[in-house]
């Protein structure tokens, strides 16, 4: 995790762009244009500085990006190789997070706290995760290689690899490898996610139709024996 030099990791960060947005139309583009790009430039320097131990200026430079960029970066918190970071307004990403590779966040995100004690504070991220807008991760939970997590989202337990979770609180809907692109490349297809009380709904129609085809043959069964034991009863007489 973040090996090399922070311009080395940076010069990742900004090839990795083109392959995740489609409106990035050159190099010169993203380096001027994309305030995710700059946040990940000053924090990959404020990661440095923080690693050699030089707190104050870490937490300085911080101060400088968020000032520019909109976007809060500890420089304690850890992030991987080829980190992308689409939009980036309200992005927060807490001092014990940890970001493997190739994660795309998207903005107001938030990978957040919710403990005053010291120590892993804050969420992990496997290689791979996409995160959708507004989401928010919460607590020193992992969220598995290759999963995704809906728009709006409010996770606070555990995400298994290559899974899918949306809602507040998330909730897991279905297994990511269904929408796995054929060239491997990551899927951005965030919006593109189950709505598991629509499907509860429609099983529950299914499930109604289903019994009420039951009762009115039931029904009918009740009225042919009627009528065959009239009919027994009126030949008899």
């Amino acid at each position: 995790m973040n090996r090399g030099s922070p311009f080395a990791l940076w010069r990742e960060d900004v090839a990795c762009v083109r392959s995740r947005d489609p409106a990035a139309r050159g190099m010169a583009e993203i380096v001027v244009t994309y305030p995710g790009v700059h946040a990940l430039f000053w924090y990959r320097l404020a990661h440095a500085l923080w690693r050699g131990k030089a707190r104050f200026a870490a937490r300085a430079l911080s101060w400088f990006a968020r000032l520019v960029t909109n976007i809060d970066i500890h420089p304690a918190a850890t992030i991987g190789h080829r980190c992308f970071i689409d939009h980036g307004a309200g992005v927060v990403i807490g001092e014990t997070a940890v970001l493997g590779d190739d994660v795309t966040l998207y903005h107001g995100v938030t990978l957040g706290g919710v403990s005053w004690s010291p120590g892993k504070r804050h969420p992990t991220l496997g290689n791979g995760v996409l995160v959708g807008a507004g989401a928010k991760i919460l607590g020193p939970i992992t969220v598995g290689a290759g999963a995704r997590v809906g728009a709006n989202s409010v996770v606070v337990e555990d995400v298994p690899e290559d899974m899918t979770v949306v809602g507040i609180p998330g909730r897991i809907v279905r297994d990511a490898r269904e929408h796995r692109l054929a060239d491997g490349r990551i899927n951005l297809e965030h919006h593109l996610i189950s709505d598991p009380v629509g499907e509860v709904l429609v099983l529950m129609l299914d499930r109604i139709a289903f019994l009420e085809t039951q009762v009115a043959h039931l029904r009918g069964d009740q009225r042919l024996r009627a009528a065959s034991a009239w009919r027994q009863s009126h030949e008899r007489s």
